[in-house]
């Protein structure tokens, strides 16, 4: 049997033309190579898997190649790169600092450099997850990395650049390795499988790029894996059951159902992922990124950061042209909050079903859609029985800005557009049938408020739309010299008493004894379930009682508790008023001051009354004293 060799070794890079991503970098080493100017220490910092100590490796190589290439590769055929590449150089010195990070390991390192090489030109000294160094190693290392000998070059590689000392940073030459994108991660799989006599199908290569996110080692990986499990033929199906990844299909069908507020059926998909095995957050994850590829895929310009095969892509474009920005960004946000909050939910099934019925009834969300064609204010609201919209249209939807009058012109009236106000909104129909009615009003002036309509206070309101009520009125030739000016707040504050003189009188509950202490533990309640105890103690010590049918009065014990319920007055007094529908509770508060000196309990004693009493029970205390000839500073 032999011996398996892993993809991620079998097909590490040899030379820098073999490098995956990283062209920005081997293109500097190379062209500093043929041109003679390295540098004495280099740093190479970047995510995990995407070539940092292949490249250091790939340096070393060169750097010590009797044969250069033109192009700056290494020949592979001298002495010093066979001796590299079956382990056996004596120039290439590798040092794990991850477990090598004490000032011991770099004294050593440090008493090494003094050597010069035996064959070469070079010793190089590759130090790998660097940050792993303890500040003293760092210290010791800073004198010998800033003025090595011409014959030593230090490769430093570390994933977090961060936690290196900036008196290190200051003495490299710094390369920072990206990660490695979904299309060049995929050309190499293909390349592999080709290699290796593999059947892949480019989606489930995507897939695995996606899966891995960046890291070439990752995928390699992986694809061994999958490789072994599949048997060397490697599908968009059996790639998703191996990676537990929740596939493309369920989202396009939950946002099918989404756009037609199907709430069941979306429920029924969300279980049936469940029953699959996957989490809620899982599902969250994936419903984010399929909207934000959504949102991409509207338009052309960044439809590139979709990274996913071609035959999706065109899937997603036809999907996007279904759903509009505003729709697919609050959607977004929505999700967002739900998985943040996922984490603190009891019920996480729950949590995540609310998210999708409320992403169901979105579309039911009022918005105000400006018409520019016939100047109405459109309120739009998608119904399930498919009335019609709401229209409105008013008089300062319509009004024109016109030029100030010139001198000694009369002021005159705004133009209302077709010298007309019409109001056309849409009332309930009654239970008596009663047919629609036309009512003519005159129009209001422009300085005046604009009309409020109102529906008669004896119609009863139905589910039904289907009643329209219009009112027409000329224009007036001009305005009243005598009208008052409304400002908006007098317009609001009028528009509401109206209002209310409209609604029907709510039935007064008449108070009792029973009742008042029912609701009166429901208010402290309140403050039990906020978890202000102190509040809840000062209320439960108060003592309330009916004075009359329509006062209430609260007894404190102690003045500490009377000016907390003085507080509180308003609070209390709006409660009952709430509860037994009567504005006219009034609420009085009293000081029992027959209960103060039996909550506060007796006074204090001096320090005379202190010792008196001591004495009184201790004589000895007292002959200690006389004793001692003690004086006591009362």
């Amino acid at each position: 049997m032999e011996n398996f060799i892993v993809s991620a070794r079998k097909y590490r890079p040899q030379n820098f033309s073999t490098v995956v991503g990283q062209s920005h970098i081997t293109t500097t080493l190379k062209n500093a190579i043929r041109n003679s100017q390295l540098a004495h220490a280099f740093l190479f910092c970047g995510p995990r898997g995407v070539g940092k100590t292949t490249c250091a490796r790939i340096l070393a190589k060169t750097i010590n190649c009797e044969n250069l290439q033109p192009d700056g590769e290494a020949c592979n055929q001298c002495h010093s790169c066979t001796s590299f590449n079956e382990g056996s150089s004596f120039n290439i010195h590798e040092l794990d600092a991850a477990s090598n990070n004490s000032v011991d390991d770099i004294r050593t390192l440090v008493e090494q450099v003094r050597f010069a090489p035996q064959a070469g030109k070079y010793k190089i000294y590759i130090i790998d997850e660097v940050h792993m160094l303890s500040s003293s190693a760092f210290n010791a290392f800073l004198k010998t990395l800033e003025e090595p000998p011409s014959y030593a070059i230090f490769i430093l590689a570390t994933t977090e650049k961060h936690k290196i000392l900036p008196t290190i940073l200051s003495r490299c030459q710094i390369f920072d390795f990206k990660r490695i994108t979904i299309q060049d991660t995929v050309d190499h799989l293909q390349e592999i499988c080709s290699k290796e006599h593999i059947q892949a199908e480019t989606d489930a290569l995507h897939l695995v790029a996606q899966k891995t996110d960046g890291c070439m080692r990752d995928s390699l990986s992986t694809l061994d894996k999958i490789v072994s499990f599949t048997g060397g033929h490697l599908t968009y199906q059996n790639t998703l059951e191996h990676l537990n990844i929740l596939d493309y299909d369920y989202f396009f069908r939950v946002m099918d159902t989404v756009l037609q507020q199907d709430v069941a059926t979306a429920l029924l998909i969300f279980d049936e992922i469940l029953q699959k095995g996957f989490e809620g957050d899982n599902f969250l994850n994936g419903w984010a990124e399929f909207l934000r590829n959504l949102l991409m895929s509207k338009e052309e310009k960044v439809l590139h950061l979709v990274e996913v095969s071609g035959n999706l892509k065109d899937r997603y474009k036809q999907m996007a042209g279904k759903v509009s920005p505003s729709y697919l960004i609050t959607a977004l946000h929505l999700l967002n909050e739900t998985e943040i909050n996922y984490r603190m939910a009891r019920n996480k099934r729950l949590h995540v079903e609310m998210a999708l019925i409320k992403l169901c009834f979105l579309q039911q969300a009022v918005t105000l859609v400006s018409d520019d064609q016939t100047g109405e204010v459109v309120k739009k609201k998608l119904v399930a029985d498919g009335a019609q919209p709401q229209k409105l249209r008013s008089s300062f939807a319509q009004a024109a800005p016109e030029a100030k009058p010139a001198a000694g012109q009369a002021a005159t009236t705004t133009s209302i557009a077709a010298n007309e106000a019409r109001l056309t909104i849409e009332t309930p129909v009654n239970n008596t049938g009663v047919p629609p009615q036309t009512v003519t009003q005159p129009a209001q002036p422009v300085q005046q408020q604009p009309p409020v309509s109102q529906a008669p206070a004896n119609t009863q309101h139905t589910s039904s739309y289907n009643t329209t009520t219009t009112a027409t009125a000329p224009k007036p030739a001009q305005a009243p010299t005598n009208a008052p000016k409304l400002t908006g707040l007098a317009a609001m504050k009028e528009a509401l008493a109206s209002k209310q003189q409209t609604q029907p009188a709510k039935a007064v509950i008449p108070m009792t004894a029973g009742a008042l202490s029912v609701y009166w533990d429901e208010f402290i309640d309140r403050f039990r379930q906020a978890n202000k105890m102190t509040v809840v103690s000062n209320l439960q010590l108060a003592t309330i009682k009916l004075q009359s049918a329509e006062e209430i009065c609260i007894v404190s014990r102690n003045i500490v508790q009377f000016r907390f319920m003085e507080e509180e007055k308003l609070a209390i007094s709006a409660f009952f008023k709430d509860k037994f529908q009567n504005p006219g509770i009034v609420l009085t508060l009293q000081l029992d001051e027959s209960q103060q000196t039996q909550d506060i309990g007796p006074a204090p004693l001096s320090s005379r009354e202190q010792f008196l009493k001591m004495t009184e029970k201790y004589p000895l205390v007292k002959e200690l004293k006389e004793k001692l000839n003690m004086e006591l500073d009362f």
